[in-house]
């Protein structure tokens, strides 16, 4: 895998994602956690807007945890992503 570093691409697009899905996108805040193996993103999200990106059965959270996962795939990085309050 490559340096931790290079997260930027992944990052930018699950905020873009993660933004459009919720109702307050002025609250969404991603951010990485290097000195994991794998690299950790976290989202935080308003309050109220948990369950529109968790979705029914955690179907949204698992389809954004695949395209980040994918996004940094592009990078030679690999990520997980998580979901935080």
């Amino acid at each position: 895998m490559s340096e931790s570093g290079s997260t930027a691409r992944a990052e930018a697009v699950l905020s873009h994602v993660v933004t459009a899905i919720v109702d307050q996108p002025e609250a969404v805040k991603v951010s990485t956690d290097s000195g994991r193996e794998p690299t950790r993103i976290d989202i935080e999200v308003g309050e109220g807007d948990m369950g529109r990106v968790i979705g029914r059965r955690g179907r949204v959270a698992n389809a954004i945890r695949a395209v980040g996962r994918a996004a940094a795939a592009a990078d030679d990085v690999d990520v997980d992503v998580e979901f935080v309050e």
